[in-house]
């Protein structure tokens, strides 16, 4: 999952290797080179997993309302509290219980809903309409991220070559996601509305602005059939929700006080998974197709014994790159995936290169590879 709505961030491109250089060269400007995809590794992760395709509704379940029952409950604190260290405490425990409800879009966006009965639904009612990202803007959106010949290039919603870069780029793809609140309180309660009187600016708002991707060129299609009856059921609500909140607010029935700081915690949480996405990948392929095996060196594992990515890459995220090998996986069992897989294959394999200690030395990696390159 990546920076709420897409940007207009005019973010250049890498520069693309010449068209005679030779298969197996690195690539100009890029920190990929043309991988073959490792046929002994991706027969093995597929080989080990099989038994661990079915998702288990129980936990999937149980997870969200803990999650959301924490989350909501602690910024019902951080909201009335008259303590400042209680709302600092309580803020942290919401920001972090709300980043973990939030991140079962990613599920939601690749289970079969029948496979978790009213799950998608569940979770709509829960998160996606309460905190305004409704499972939609991810739907039909990240599958593209996963499309083979799509992962890295242009087409792709969710890359840019942030490390082929300039350095200014990196705080910057930070620091704008802490407006993703305002953004989607925006898109939902003034330009939603509007757009219903306006055939141009509804393009515009389906286009560029219902899907969580960082591309600047990615252009969402229009929905059609059904699915444009779930978008248009769940715009709708989070429309409304939207409208009465600021309603609420402007009346007083929401304090002021209370309305910035559910804000400030949706903010911390928008920049906690921005900062998550900056390490998900190693962001170094330049726009051209990429084997499997590419992409999963591209992208990253953060497995045990580090503790902290539980908190920062909740839901599985920790083993992004395990993920991109076997995207079918439920969350739940990518940690036993990695366990069989890492003792099965020989040290040599290259499923071990994406594997990383922690959160401090893949933002040094990156800022590093934006100096470097310039």
């Amino acid at each position: 999952m990546d920076m709420p709505m897409d940007t207009s961030l005019s973010l250049a491109r890498g520069t693309a290797a010449p068209a005679s250089a030779p298969a197996g060269a690195p690539r100009a400007g890029s920190g990929i080179e043309r991988v073959a995809d490792d046929k002994a590794m991706l027969r093995a992760a597929a080989d080990l997993t099989r038994d661990l395709v079915k998702p288990r509704p129980a936990i999937y379940w149980a997870d969200l309302i803990a999650s959301m029952v924490v989350g909501y409950g602690a910024l019902a604190v951080a909201a009335t509290s008259t303590s400042t260290p209680v709302v600092i405490v309580a803020g942290i425990v919401a920001m972090l219980g709300l980043y973990r409800g939030l991140s079962f879009i990613h599920e939601v966006s690749h289970m079969k809903h029948a496979s978790v009965p009213n799950f998608w639904l569940g979770w709509n009612v829960l998160v996606g309409v309460p905190l305004l990202t409704p499972s939609f803007m991810y739907e039909g959106v990240h599958n593209l991220h996963h499309a083979k010949t799509r992962y890295g290039t242009v087409e792709d919603p969710e890359y840019l070559p942030l490390a082929l870069m300039k350095p200014w780029t990196l705080p910057l793809f930070i620091v704008v996601s802490a407006l993703a609140p305002i953004a989607l309180l925006i898109r939902f309660a003034i330009l939603s509305p509007i757009s219903m009187l306006s055939p141009k600016l509804r393009t515009m708002i389906v286009e560029r602005y219902s899907a969580l991707a960082i591309n600047p060129q990615f252009r969402r299609r229009a929905p059609e059939g059904d699915a444009k009856v779930y978008w248009d059921r769940l715009e709708i609500a989070a429309s409304l929700w939207a409208i009465t909140l600021i309603a609420i607010t402007a009346t007083g029935l929401l304090p002021l006080r209370a309305f910035v700081t559910i804000f400030a915690v949706a903010s911390a949480f928008a920049v906690l998974n921005q900062v998550r996405t900056l390490v998900a990948h190693l962001w170094e392929n330049d726009g051209e197709p990429m084997t499997v095996t590419a992409q999963y060196l591209d992208t990253v594992n953060v497995p045990p014994p580090a503790l902290l990515p539980a908190l920062w890459a909740p839901v599985g995220l920790r083993y992004h790159a395990l993920h991109h090998l076997l995207p079918g996986l439920p969350y739940h069992a990518l940690g036993e995936a990695h366990r069989r897989i890492t003792a099965e294959l020989d040290a040599l394999s290259p499923y071990h290169k994406a594997s990383y200690p922690g959160l401090p030395g893949l933002v040094s990696k990156i800022a590093r590879s934006t100096m470097v390159r310039r």
